[in-house]
C-alpha cells in the first residue's frame, strides 16, 4: 500500500450526494468529455476535458463505480468459465487436485 501523507488530508465533497469526507476515503472516477462541431468537414474541431469527480463509497458502489475486490475476483472467475474451457472427462487430466 502506498504511505498516506503525515497530518490531515484534504477535504472533498461526494458528486451525488455533496457528503464531506477526505480525499483518501474517496473513489476517484475520471472520464472525458468530446466536445465537437456539428459540421462534418474537414474543419470539424474537436475538443476533449477530462472530468474528475469524486464519490463517497455508498455513492460510488450504487453507481457500480467501485466493487469489492471479492466481487470482482468471483466475477472474473465467472467470466472465465462462460468462455468454454473444455474439461477432460478423464481421471487427473492436467488438473492438480
Amino acid at each position: 500500500m502506498p504511505k498516506k501523507p503525515r497530518g490531515r488530508e484534504r477535504l472533498v465533497n461526494c458528486v451525488a450526494c455533496g457528503r464531506t469526507m477526505p480525499r483518501d476515503k474517496s473513489v476517484k472516477y475520471s472520464r472525458m468529455n468530446v466536445y465537437s462541431t456539428d459540421l462534418k468537414t474537414a474543419d470539424d474541431v474537436k475538443a476533449s476535458t477530462y472530468v474528475e469527480s469524486h464519490y463517497c463509497i455508498s455513492c460510488a458502489k450504487s453507481k457500480r463505480i467501485f466493487e469489492k475486490l471479492k466481487n470482482r475476483a468471483i466475477r472474473a472467475a465467472a467470466k472465465g468459465e462462460r468462455r468454454g474451457r473444455r474439461v477432460s472427462g478423464r481421471w487427473n487430466s492436467g488438473r492438480r487436485w
